[in-house]
């Protein structure tokens, strides 16, 4: 039964350790911001923070997550940065049909933690593994530049 620090809360899980952590915070925490997407971590729409850093939900066992920080598309707001690109997306109107952009919001969010001024090439590869079926990609580089800016 692993103890998993979500969106600061501490909360012991009964489920196995080898349940992906998608499936645990969907099914069984209720936050279904984090979204099914492929299964296999290639297209992003599970993207969720782990100790900081953005990985697929999907592929990533419960038991790699206990004892770590788990922040989820519900709480990324109560970050500054996160809070940031959230009224970036907001202001350029960046979501078509959603699906994707929790992972989106949250893939933007850890490169701009860790590269505040990003570059084009920055943006490029932080986000090349997030899909849109929509194409919004360049209102998606336009929002990270203006979260960055701000």
């Amino acid at each position: 039964m692993p103890a998993l620090n979500i969106n600061g809360t501490t909360t012991d899980l009964d489920v196995p350790d080898d349940m992906p952590l998608l499936w645990a915070l969907r099914d069984t925490m209720g936050l279904t911001g984090t979204k099914f997407g492929c299964g296999v971590a290639l297209c992003g729409a599970c993207t969720v923070h782990l100790d900081g850093q953005a990985i697929r939900a999907c592929v990533t066992p419960v038991s790699a997550a206990a004892g770590k920080k788990i922040v989820t598309i519900e709480a990324i707001g109560t970050d500054p940065v996160g809070a940031r690109v959230q009224q970036a997306w907001r202001q350029l109107d960046v979501v078509q049909c959603g699906y994707c952009q929790s992972g989106q919001v949250m893939a933007a969010t850890a490169l701009l933690r860790a590269t505040p001024r990003p570059s084009d090439a920055d943006i490029d590869n932080a986000m090349s593994g997030n899909i849109c079926r929509c194409g919004t990609y360049g209102r998606i580089r336009k929002a990270i530049k203006i979260a960055a800016a701000q």
